[in-house]
């Protein structure tokens, strides 16, 4: 979840940069206005991945990390030697 949030919010830092610096918005631009719906649900999008790179800066004491690796827990087996 955090690794598409970080890139949906990068697709939208980059939408922004060209807004500042083009004065183009390129998701008005493919879906034709800002008030289209399909234009709103992106910028929606964007808003959510922000709030989950947040939450996770948070819960992360401040740092962002896109890929975690869980420590396996190995399971022993006991092995019992019966004398049959």
């Amino acid at each position: 979840m955090t690794i598409i949030s970080f890139i949906v919010l990068i697709i939208g830092g980059l939408n922004w940069m060209s807004i500042g610096l083009l004065q183009y918005d390129f998701v008005a631009g493919f879906f034709g206005t800002q008030a289209s719906i399909f234009s709103r649900l992106i910028y929606i999008a964007i808003g959510v991945a922000c709030f989950v790179i947040l939450f996770n800066m948070i819960k992360n004491k401040g740092k962002v990390i896109l890929f975690s690796r869980k420590k396996q827990k190995t399971v022993e087996q006991d092995t019992v030697l019966s004398d049959n």
